[in-house]
């Protein structure tokens, strides 16, 4: 069916539209503000079953440029959600691929099923695959996730404990995801020593929503090589996106007096769906161990 064909539709199909598209929308927006208050908005049911919906009232509205409308409301939507849950840039860059192809998607799956009556009833299946997950505890995949990088070091194995043992220090030199995305990095590190009990640490700068909060890691476990660090408490903003689980620094000789440093970060996810928010996070992550390798002045 043309876009012209569709807006020369009978003005009584074109009311009956209105009301349907009307119910669609004022459940989504019932959906949004119970996900809100259950503390449910990192899950799939907002980012995908929200824009799902979304796009089934657009589409049903009487018009002629359907996928125009879903592109502009779907815009507007994100900005909303943007003020509502204070999130910052990162969050709406990150999670706007994944709203405009869902509600892009869902546009034209139901300017499909238009075109005979029978083939609606096939619409819920998908939004009901894919918009659950993440609603409650049960309805998770795989949100334990953990990232290492490794680099060799121009520093002998006793040199690279000595410089763990000082602490890590902010630094300037940021990947070049980081800097685009404008993914927080500490502006503070305190602390120092690799003794079970030291503590290291990492002040978040704040935004206009207040304190960008902080994380306070403690060594749990230190081995020939290897200094195991556990979360004591996580007020940062990076809190928002995941749960930190510990991280890790290992090291072992690469001859030619040099040395071969891991770090390795172990987080739950917090953000769904999985197969989204999965990969991009993991990368961003991988990013985050590089910018701690950095810290550590481990040149």
């Amino acid at each position: 069916m043309s876009e012209q064909a569709e807006g020369e539709r009978p003005r009584g199909d074109g009311a009956a539209k209105w009301i349907l598209a009307g119910l669609v929308a004022a459940f989504g927006a019932v959906m949004f503000v119970l996900a809100v208050r259950s503390g449910r908005g990192d899950s799939a049911l907002l980012f995908v079953g929200l824009p799902a919906l979304l796009a089934v009232a657009l589409v049903l509205m009487p018009g002629r440029t359907t996928h125009g409308r879903v592109f502009q409301i779907t815009t507007v939507g994100l900005l909303v959600v943007a003020v509502g849950l204070h999130e910052g840039a990162i969050c709406v860059i990150l999670a706007a691929p994944l709203v405009y192809a869902v509600a892009h998607g869902t546009t034209a799956l139901v300017r499909w099923a238009s075109r005979s009556p029978g083939r609606y009833a096939v619409l819920p299946i998908p939004l009901l695959l894919v918009s659950g997950e993440g609603v409650t505890a049960d309805l998770r995949v795989d949100p334990a996730q953990s990232v290492t990088v490794t680099r060799v070091v121009a520093l002998t194995p006793d040199q690279v404990r000595q410089r763990l043992g000082e602490g890590p220090q902010p630094t300037a030199v940021r990947s070049v995801p980081l800097r685009l995305l404008g993914v927080p990095t500490p502006e503070r590190i305190a602390g120092d020593g690799l003794d079970p009990g030291d503590r290291w640490m990492f002040h978040y700068p704040g935004s206009s929503h207040g304190s960008g909060g902080h994380t306070i890691t403690e060594v749990v476990a230190v081995a020939p090589g290897r200094v195991d660090f556990g979360v004591v408490s996580d007020s940062a903003i990076t809190a928002r996106w995941l749960v930190w689980d510990g991280a890790a620094v290992a090291w072992r000789p690469a001859g030619g007096g040099r040395t071969e440093v891991s770090v390795t970060m172990t987080y739950h996810r917090r953000l769904d769906p999985f197969w989204y928010f999965g990969p991009v996070q993991r990368g961003l992550m991988h990013e985050g161990a590089g910018y701690m390798l950095d810290a550590l002045a481990l040149t």
